[in-house]
């Protein structure tokens, strides 16, 4: 049976460094990431796949701060009920960040896990930073 390495794996093995990628303050305060590519990464993952999934990210959060008449339609309805709407209803902010969440859990198992890395959702780190935690090269490839 070939050795497989999923996101459980990832739980036990010595955490050999991590990366982060930093926010990108060129076009103000948005929450965006730098697309430039990490060194520490080039034997672990392409540099196109990194790209991509720090582009698809930075799209989500544009999504999430997008202002609309939705968004102004929920500002509306805060106001009118002394925002206690927001105890049966989630912010359309709130459904993006669900979105994003599903999103790097879903990157990790098929992308990130089976290289030896762990992709950390940026809300959890304040969107500060995008962490990628690299594991140690036992971890991975024995079985390949």
């Amino acid at each position: 049976m070939a050795e497989t390495h999923s996101l459980q794996d990832l739980q036990q093995p010595a955490v050999s460094s991590k990366v982060f990628v930093q926010r990108d303050y060129s076009s103000g305060t948005i929450s965006k990431f730098q697309t430039k590519f990490p060194s520490e990464l080039e034997s672990r993952i392409e540099k196109q796949q990194f790209e991509e999934t720090i582009q698809t990210l930075n799209n989500l959060y544009a999504e999430a701060e997008k202002l609309g008449g939705k968004s102004y339609l929920e500002g509306c309805l805060a106001c009118l009920t002394a925002y206690t709407i927001f105890l049966c209803m989630e912010t359309h902010y709130e459904k993006v960040l669900k979105k994003i969440a599903r999103y790097v859990k879903d990157q990790n198992e098929k992308i990130y896990a089976p290289r030896g890395l762990l992709l950390t959702d940026p809300i959890e780190r304040g969107l500060r930073v995008v962490e990628i935690t690299i594991f140690e090269d036992r971890s991975i490839g024995s079985g390949r």
